[in-house]
């Protein structure tokens, strides 16, 4: 009998997948705490015979090496790529018997990257699986311009062959695993679906429903900005990553904390932003572990700025961790836990007035504010606020400077970004009100919107 397990990232938008027999298990694209697969493994009982990637990642750290290294695995990655470790290499076509009943056959698919890999699965008494890594997703396809505006065109119809390839060469009752596809910003759209079969997404999927030149320029007219931190992962990956340290970071006082924002560094506040608007140590930046925390603060920050945690928890300081070692930010230079109180010494907390859609179009009656718009490109174009200022929330540090003199109210489409947004701002030591609000046609009673960019 076996047993495919999802192993979700979906602070990333990703999955992984856990394969066994009852003897055997073999992993495809494992994340890089290794620890939730060594502890499936130990759960059931069975060996980690085999980890395979479906190619070089852009949007995370693979644990693909330190989890082989750790189990004695056999490490696939595919013959095309340009690594700087030993690795089994595995080409199209290759087929990996592993255990008594499985076999692992490897399939081209390029359009993610140029040595993009599937695997099919097949073992008696089940139909067939794929792991399409970035390839075939739910409903979408993985995005094609993560190697660079000079690949994108010849990626992009690479990426419509190769899901009509398994589309044509497997059977309609095949399983499809893809890696990404959940929110991540690898998948050119988003899809709500927890599953799938080839025979479905036929049905339903763009890339085999529509003839190559609609599924190409539908594709690149919907591509949006991605984080700045995948330049990062490329490199890391086939450098070949090690094990992460989640050992608990040192403690910091709050004579520490002072020291290191006036030094410049990041102190980062992982409280939902109701509780940072409430009261915070001054200078502090919000990235709430309540949402995107990872991929907006590896967007977002300097690369290789020291970082320093503040949680109401150590558990949360952990969570906050394990996080970041996924997007190759490994060690926090220091921690603390508690509240406001217990970080600010002396001084007193400071607090970030925040408001409604509504309220804004009200004081807008009885005086000028700056409307900071922090929201994407594609979001902005749908429908805006006229007369706002736009800047998308990963341009703010750099382009802080342009936001106009005065109070400035920042909004993006839920209220998490805008309270990043707002911190950075306050940081700076401008006035600033959080609208902590759902971007929504309704707003429009209240402020006059266009649609036009």
């Amino acid at each position: 009998m076996i047993e495919i397990v999802t192993i979700e990232t979906p602070a990333l938008g990703d999955r992984s997948y856990f394969v066994t027999d009852g003897e055997v298990a073999f992993v495809v694209d494992p994340q890089r705490d290794i620890d939730r697969f060594l502890a499936l493994a130990a759960e059931r009982g069975v060996r980690i015979t085999h980890v395979f990637e479906t190619h070089i990642h852009n949007d995370y750290v693979t644990g693909g090496l330190a989890l082989a290294g750790e189990t004695g695995a056999e490490y696939h990655v595919g013959a095309g790529d340009d690594v700087a470790f030993d690795r089994r290499p595995v080409a199209d076509g290759d087929v990996v018997e592993i255990g008594a009943g499985m076999r692992l056959r490897a399939l081209a698919t390029p359009g993610h990257t140029f040595t993009h890999l599937s695997y099919v699965l097949e073992a008696p008494g089940r139909p067939p699986a794929v792991f399409t890594g970035g390839s075939l997703l739910y409903g979408s396809t993985g995005r094609p311009d993560l190697l660079g505006p000079d690949h994108t065109h010849d990626l992009v119809r690479a990426q419509y062959g190769s899901a009509r390839r398994l589309a044509r060469e497997l059977p309609d009752e095949t399983e499809v695993y893809p890696t990404h596809g959940f929110g991540s910003f690898c998948s050119s759209t988003q899809s709500d679906a927890g599953s799938s079969t080839l025979g479905q997404e036929k049905l339903g999927n763009p890339v085999l429903t529509v003839d190559e030149h609609e599924y190409v320029e539908s594709l690149l007219a919907g591509l949006d900005a991605y984080p700045a931190y995948y330049a990062h992962m490329r490199p890391a990956n086939a450098a070949g990553p090690g094990a992460p340290d989640l050992s608990p970071p040192r403690r910091a006082d709050a004579a520490e904390l002072r020291r290191r924002i006036e030094a410049g560094e990041w102190v980062v506040d992982l409280r939902t932003r109701t509780a940072f608007a409430a009261g915070h140590l001054a200078g502090a930046l919000n990235f709430g572990l309540d949402g995107s925390f990872a991929t907006y603060l590896g967007w977002v920050i300097p690369w290789g700025t020291p970082l320093t945690l503040l949680g109401e928890t150590a558990e949360d300081v952990a969570t906050a961790q394990r996080e970041l070692v996924r997007i190759g930010i490994d060690r926090p230079e220091a921690a603390a836990t508690g509240g406001p109180s217990d970080w600010v010494g002396d001084d007193a907390p400071r607090t970030l007035p925040t408001a409604t859609f509504e309220q804004l179009g009200e004081v807008r009656h009885h005086r000028p504010v700056v409307v900071l718009d922090v929201r994407r490109d594609l979001e902005r174009k749908e429908s805006h606020i006229e007369g706002s200022v736009h800047i998308p929330l990963q341009d703010l540090l750099r382009r802080t400077a342009e936001v106009p003199d005065g109070e400035v109210w920042v909004h993006c489409a839920s209220g998490y970004r805008a309270s990043i947004a707002a911190s950075i701002l306050a940081a700076a030591g401008r006035r600033v009100v959080t609208v902590d609000d759902g971007y929504r046609p309704e707003i429009a009673s209240a402020l006059p919107l266009t649609g036009t960019a």
